[in-house]
Order: C-alpha cells, then sequence, then structure tokens
C-alpha cells in the first residue's frame, strides 16, 4: 500500500528536530532509521500529517567510551553495533543481538535508538539494553534526563518518553571481559522472535559469578529473568549447574498467545533458550 499523503522535515540538529515536534504535536511522528516506521505508514495503521526525519543529525550517531560506560548515539545502526570494536570488547551482548536483527538490508539502515523507542516487546534489540542496565538519555525543549532501561518499556510500543521528546543517546555500562549470547527461536529466517533470550555472563575456572538475563516477547515489554540471575551466581558452568536457574526463566512472565504459538508453548521455550544462551555466554 502507499502511504497516507504527509509533510516532511528533514532536521539537521536537535534542536531543530524538538521545534518541529511541539509545532505539530500529535499530528508529528519522528523517524530515525524507517525501518520500523514505514511498514506502519504503509500499511496506514498510522496516518501522521508531518514525519521529522534525524537521519542528518550527525551527533546522534557513532560509539564512545565515557568512564566505565559506553555512550551509544540513537541513531547509530545496527550495522555499527556489529561491528564497533568498542562495543565488541565492552558490550558484546548488544552485538550480539543487532547481529540477529533482520537481514543485512535492514541492519544498515534500522537504528538502535529508533528500535529501542518503538517498543515492540518482540524486538531484539530491548532485551540486550535491559541486560545490560542500559540508561536512555532523553532530551526534551526545557531539560534532558536519563531513564534506566528498567523504566524506560514501560508497554506495547510504549515507553518513558514525552510526546515533545526525543531519544538522543543510551549509556551502557562496561562489562569487559563478559561472555554473552543472544539465542533466538524463529520458524523462518530474519522473522520476529517467537522467544528470545539475551544473556551475559562473568564466568571464571567454570564458575559463573554474575549473570544477565533478559527475555524477548514473553509480556509487553523486554523482561529480566531476575530468579534465574540470582540462581545462577556460583553455579558450575555446566548443563547440569545451569538446568535449575534455566528451569525459573519464565517466572513472573506474561507471554502471548498467537498463530506462532500459544502462552505455554513460549514458556517452555524460554526455559530451554535460557539455558542454551547462559551456556553460550559462558563458554560452556
Amino acid at each position: 500500500m502507499i502511504p497516507a499523503r504527509f509533510d516532511y522535515v528533514a532536521a539537521t540538529s536537535v534542536e531543530e528536530a524538538l521545534s518541529a515536534l511541539i509545532e505539530h504535536g500529535d499530528d508529528a511522528k519522528i523517524m530515525a532509521g524507517g525501518q520500523s516506521l514505514l511498514p506502519v505508514l504503509r500499511m496506514r495503521l498510522n496516518a501522521p500529517e508531518v514525519v521529522i526525519d534525524l537521519g542528518r543529525i550527525e551527533s546522534l550517531r557513532g560509539v564512545r567510551a565515557d568512564g566505565d560506560g559506553l555512550v551509544i548515539g540513537a541513531l547509530t545502526t545496527h550495522s555499527e553495533i556489529v561491528t564497533n570494536e568498542l562495543v565488541r570488547e565492552h558490550a558484546l551482548l548488544l552485538s550480539k543481538a543487532a547481529a540477529e536483527v533482520a537481514d543485512n538490508q535492514i541492519r544498515h539502515r534500522g537504528t538502535f535508538g529508533g528500535s529501542c523507542a518503538h517498543a515492540d516487546p518482540a524486538g531484539d534489540m530491548g532485551s540486550a539494553a535491559l541486560a545490560m542496565d542500559a540508561e536512555f538519555v532523553i532530551t526534551g525543549s526545557e531539560r534532558t534526563r536519563a531513564v534506566p532501561a528498567s523504566g524506560f518499556f514501560v508497554d506495547l510500543f510504549e515507553t518513558a518518553m514525552g510526546d515533545d521528546e526525543i531519544l538522543t543517546e543510551i549509556r551502557v555500562p562496561k562489562k569487559t571481559g563478559w561472555g554473552a549470547h543472544y539465542e533466538k527461536f524463529v520458524r523462518v529466517a530474519h522473522q520476529w522472535p517467537i522467544v528470545a533470550v539475551a544473556a551475559t555472563v562473568d564466568a571464571s575456572g567454570g564458575t559463573i559469578r554474575e549473570a544477565r538475563v533478559a527475555l524477548t516477547n514473553m509480556g509487553s515489554t523486554p523482561l529480566r529473568a531476575s530468579a534465574t540471575e540470582n540462581a545462577l551466581a556460583g553455579v558450575s558452568a555446566t548443563g547440569d549447574g545451569v538446568r535449575p536457574a534455566a528451569e525459573l526463566g519464565a517466572e513472573g512472565t506474561n507471554p502471548p498467545s498467537d498463530l506462532n504459538g500459544d502462552a505455554d508453548y513460549r514458556r517452555h521455550l524460554a526455559k530451554v533458550l535460557t539455558r542454551r544462551a547462559v551456556l553460550q555466554a559462558a563458554g560452556a
């Protein structure tokens, strides 16, 4: 289908984008890479009067180290997340998850910030950001604030951002030396995950010292598998050692039922995929 008619603003600065957003209010939509928004417009599920394109704002791109963390511009593409050496060294889970986003063409256009701001619970990058304890830096006309990932994802397609705010960067604590894996279950290549698990693990001498685990498509937002994380501390990085903690992977979840599988099927998948993800991340 062809999108409904709209005006187009190609902002060259955050200030210009915010000004346009405030001017047009509910009639405007922000576009980053466009890989989530454009299909919605083509199906006419949304028909904004104005699309504000952030693609020319170079200050929203790139990765840099900042003390004990990394700062990742909201317009940094999935492809850049996959290949960036700072990300691979200090936030390997983001690289692993980004490598599983759709196909190569989508990864070269889609952005880390745009994917998270879209807040699709089946999106790959939200759970990875949650497991990494990321902070989302949100800029409005009067203030800039940082929201932890645990508070950023509010509900289905809903975040903590106000109507007059823009996501400008994501701050991620360094997990240098931690192993990582993103285990994604699909029936068709490049499909949204039926269930996926993001895991990053600090292991040494065959023992897991600490782990961070988050789930994709197991509720209306990405979810931390806190019970699994607590149970993994101090266990051996073996199948038998990890299995009891993995059995807690679906605890506290509310997965959907649809044509790809019902809620019970997804709960079973979450346990299986959690075990696989943690073992891979631990190097077992």
